[in-house]
């Protein structure tokens, strides 16, 4: 490939010089680069061009008669301030250069011109710029699938997510969304047909564990009258009214071998037959699965297709339990807050700090969907400005009491005195850390030497500092 093509895009340079021979030289050597190349006698003549039509780099030669390139330079970047400029000069000093790259020039080329400098200059200086616009392009269309789709977060796991949906979402591969139930597998649906350019067609959704096998059949490809007891007329299918557009299936691992094979040949054929149809109904369309289940396991017991499997699982995308992304969570109690707040007609400000603490330590086996009950129900029935600890479900409080609370009270014995509570908890603690005695003492949050002195209080002190006590 030339370097002047990116993407068999033919890049316009600019090339500004009052020296017609100069003009002509590198109008020459850049057009046999692939580029397609435009000339401009001088500063003022540039500064024209500039605000006429768009240019992808300008060549420039920094003295000129009428407007000096420096000059130039800043007027063309109030015109188009993305433009990349690299400024010529036949004197090589330090002040020029500086002058130049605080002018905004990207780079300098110093007279007389060495050509193969000059063509991997233009090279580099076009392939800089497509990245940079290609990241901010990217960027902007997480951004935008982050407003559309209402997906909330900024975790590590959740930012790789999206840059993978920015980047399958304008395509056409089929991708298969995987996660536990309540993780947002449908807003990701969602996000990638936004992200299409089939946006502007119909995005049709069904839940295949929603209908037995009949029922899902005929959702999908539609009936002919008398096709089956109930079938009083011709009904499209699902794949049918998505024509154009984007169907998305959720619960896929649910779905019968038998209506499997038949979604094989809508992937691969883009056609299928209705109920009680001889009649060949052919569409197009983008298909999006979505499933809570280990699908590979359900390949090796043979209860899914495996060459179903791989032509679903173009692009896979994993969406991370809630318990796995918590500095979610305050960002997602803040987005429901806000939902509930208006639909309730309620002022609620938050939750108080034990009580956000709690919820942040909760496992969350219901995800997201957990998450918004416990927050729209907080919204219901709280009286104070702040939810209270007490205001939380008690499986909510329970399941986040200090667990090592929770191992002391295990240990503990009716008749016990309190000598005996506190050396049941000591010894306890400085077990679950194998006899690390620094660690044992910070989490009881007392000193290594206060430690010392009890482990000596409690006849205990001739243990080693590793070893596991036995009691």
């Amino acid at each position: 490939m030339k370097s002047g093509c990116m993407n068999n895009y033919k890049a316009k340079i600019l090339v500004v010089d009052d020296e017609p021979s100069q003009r002509k030289m590198l109008q020459a050597n850049l057009s046999l680069d692939g580029y397609e190349v435009c000339e401009a006698e001088d500063g003022t003549d540039a500064i024209s061009r500039v605000s006429e039509e768009f240019f992808d780099l300008i060549l420039m030669d920094n003295r000129m008669t009428q407007m000096d390139g420096i000059e130039a330079l800043k007027e063309i970047k109030k015109i188009s301030p993305g433009i990349p400029v690299i400024i010529i000069t036949a004197f090589a000093s330090v002040e020029t250069a500086i002058q130049a790259l605080q002018a905004g020039a990207h780079d300098y080329l110093t007279k007389p011109l060495e050509i193969d400098e000059l063509r991997i200059k233009v090279q580099q200086t076009l392939e800089f710029w497509r990245l940079k616009e290609d990241n901010i392009l990217q960027r902007r269309r997480i951004e935008n699938l982050f407003d559309a789709s209402r997906i909330v977060g900024r975790s590590s796991r959740m930012k790789q997510v999206l840059e993978t949906v920015a980047m399958v979402a304008p395509t056409e591969a089929s991708v298969l969304i995987l996660g536990e139930s309540g993780t947002g597998k449908e807003l990701i649906a969602n996000a990638l047909h936004q992200g299409s350019n089939r946006t502007d067609k119909r995005f049709i959704k069904i839940n295949c564990a929603a209908l037995p096998e009949t029922l899902l059949e005929s959702e999908l490809f539609g009936h002919e009258k008398g096709a089956f007891t109930g079938a009083v007329g011709r009904r499209p299918g699902r794949f049918e009214l998505a024509d154009g557009g984007t169907i998305f299936l959720d619960e896929i691992g649910e779905m019968s071998p038998s209506t499997q094979a038949k979604l094989l040949r809508v992937l691969q054929e883009r056609e299928f037959e209705p109920l009680g149809s001889t009649r060949t109904v052919k569409v197009n369309i983008r298909i999006i699965t979505a499933t809570n289940r280990v699908i590979k396991d359900e390949v090796k017991k043979g209860t899914f297709r495996e060459d179903l499997f791989y032509r679903l699982n173009v692009v896979p995308i994993e969406l991370p339990p809630l318990r796995e992304r918590r500095e979610d969570i305050p960002l997602l109690i803040e987005h429901f807050l806000k939902i509930y707040n208006e639909k309730n007609n309620r002022r609620l400000k938050g939750f108080h700090p034990r009580a956000l603490d709690a919820l942040m330590r909760y496992s969350w086996p219901g995800n997201i969907r957990e998450l918004e009950n416990v927050v729209e129900r907080a919204v219901i029935l709280t009286a104070d400005d702040y939810v209270q600890f007490s205001d939380l479900s008690e499986a909510i409080r329970g399941a986040t009491e200090d667990p090592l609370m929770g191992q002391f009270r295990e240990g503990i014995r009716p008749g016990m005195t309190i000598r005996e509570m506190e050396r049941e908890l000591i010894l306890k603690t400085l077990e679950d850390n194998e006899g690390n005695r620094t660690r044992t003492a910070r989490i009881l949050g007392i000193t290594r030497r206060t430690l010392q002195l009890k482990l000596k209080e409690f006849d205990i002190d001739q243990l080693g500092s590793n070893e596991i006590p036995e009691h």
